[in-house]
């Protein structure tokens, strides 16, 4: 975080905030800091929490978990030992003040507004569906002398009628549709207020899924499926690109050779992508070292959740284990930050027809994700890949959202938790937990509150502990029970 406000000063140094001949300006008093236009805040929010989602929290921590990675010695996340992730919690709060901050500077409009909203509505979302109940309606009030905000429920925190993440969303979206103001310093969308529209949209359309099981009343998903404002291309994704050139490289480009061995293929990703013969196992992942030795290409995934020893017993050899692929390591700009895909936007409609909450052809809504995702990764879907007895839909109610399900979830890798989540509310994929899990063989709910909650808000934390049911990583959420 620091790097990042350093550059942006930096940058306003450059812009010739600190270089004038105007003598009213040599007249200012030297301590009073110059006024910080709202674009460059926004730049910042938006480039720090796309980085943080895909590389902290997507490929280092989340990507174990949704067994898309394998450790071979020190992730231990990998065997479920959670802990609290309170940098990310931190930096998450962080983010929310300078949105707030930016309510009050010259040059602040009301699409400025709607957008940050959105933006709020992301990173709260983040914090509840990773901790569970949390600060919210007085999160960001130390201003008016609120320095320990209450928890609110995560019921209420995502429908709440005024303040709710689901109505933020509704209001923005119709704010940004009808406002005449304008914003600057936005790096995903080139300050495109319809693709700001599209986002919060497909946002909503992502949480009312998350939610669905405890929804009776699917009119307003059934709305947003027929709104024709949700993502509908690559083209609208809400992806922050790397670039090629230094400091915004993705990180794992310029990481130890140590910490690239780290992180393996698994035998879960393994074996779905070759029941599918899909070729998308050579864009995520390399052939094993040794087999392109031998002169036979071939990949190779490790079963996660094994300790050092185990996979010493086994006599792995770690020479015949994949490796991420090229995307990852061998370009500074393979991939993009992640917030959202139009393939992702495609799943979630493919499952709710499905599931009949709303009208809808599934399997065409099905075969545009797929194709969407493989599209993303540059290539086309192989003929005779939708016929395919592991990949085609039936009719056959249970057995077609297993397919959808676990097509979204290989969509969703490195981005962020979002599969996590996913895994969470379905239990698709079903995945299980290694021999050396630190969990008695239970998949994680949640991550712990940080320590610094309990020491600073220990009244407020104390209550959340007792309506969730105990701070622990199997204390499940409001929103997690299965279908």
């Amino acid at each position: 975080m620091k790097t990042i406000y350093l550059f942006l000063f930096g940058l306003l140094c450059l812009m010739g905030v600190s270089c004038t001949t105007n003598f009213d300006e040599l007249n200012e008093n030297p301590n009073s800091p110059p006024e910080v236009d709202p674009q460059y805040l926004l730049t910042n929010v938006i480039t720090v929490e796309a980085n943080a989602n895909t590389y902290d929290q997507g490929f280092l921590l989340a990507d174990y978990l949704a067994q898309f990675s394998a450790s071979v010695e020190f992730e231990r996340i990998d065997r479920y030992e959670m802990g609290s992730n309170s940098a990310y919690w931190d930096q998450i709060f962080l983010l929310l003040t300078d949105l707030k901050s930016m309510e009050n500077l010259a040059g602040y409009n009301e699409a400025y507004g709607a957008v940050g909203d959105i933006l709020k509505s992301f990173l709260f979302s983040q914090l509840t569906d990773m901790w569970g109940d949390v600060p919210y309606t007085e999160a960001l009030e130390a201003k008016d002398g609120k320095f320990t905000p209450k928890y609110d429920n995560q019921e209420s925190i995502y429908t709440a009628p005024e303040t709710g993440i689901l109505a933020v969303l509704q209001r923005s979206a119709v704010t940004l549709q009808n406002t005449n103001t304008s914003i600057a310093g936005d790096v995903m969308f080139n300050n495109d207020l319809g693709k700001w529209t599209r986002f919060a949209n497909s946002l909503r359309l992502r949480y009312l899924l998350r939610i669905s099981n405890r929804l009776t009343d699917f009119s307003e998903m059934q709305a947003l499926a027929d709104s024709g404002m949700l993502i509908e291309s690559n083209e609208q994704n809400a992806v922050v690109p790397y670039l090629s050139a230094a400091p915004n490289q993705f990180p794992f480009f310029t990481a130890a050779l140590g910490a690239y061995g780290e992180h393996r293929m698994t035998k879960t990703v393994d074996s779905v992508l070759k029941l599918w013969n899909d070729p998308r196992i050579s864009i995520l992942y390399k052939p094993t070292q040794l087999s392109v030795t031998n002169g036979n290409p071939q990949f190779k995934g490790l079963l996660n959740g094994q300790n050092r020893e185990t996979i010493s017993e086994k006599d792995v050899n770690l020479n015949d284990i994949s490796l991420f692929g090229s995307i990852y390591r061998d370009v500074p700009d393979g991939v993009n930050g992640q917030y959202m895909q139009y393939a992702e936007v495609q799943f979630i409609l493919a499952e709710a027809a499905a599931r009949g909450y709303i009208a809808g052809n599934a399997q065409t809504y099905y075969q545009n994700a797929i194709a969407g995702n493989f599209n993303y990764y540059g290539t086309k879907v192989p003929d005779g890949y939708f016929e395919q007895e592991a990949v085609a839909l039936t009719g056959n109610r249970d057995n077609d959202l297993v397919k959808i399900l676990t097509q979204k979830w290989l969509s969703l890798i490195t981005n962020g938790h979002e599969a996590w989540f996913n895994i969470r509310r379905t239990g698709i994929p079903a995945l299980k937990p290694g021999p050396d899990n630190l969990n008695d063989g239970r998949y994680p709910a949640r991550y712990l509150y940080p320590e610094s909650e309990q020491a600073t808000n220990s009244a407020n934390y104390q209550e959340a502990v007792k309506r969730m049911g105990g701070d622990d990583i199997n204390s499940k959420v409001w929103w997690e029970i299965l279908p």
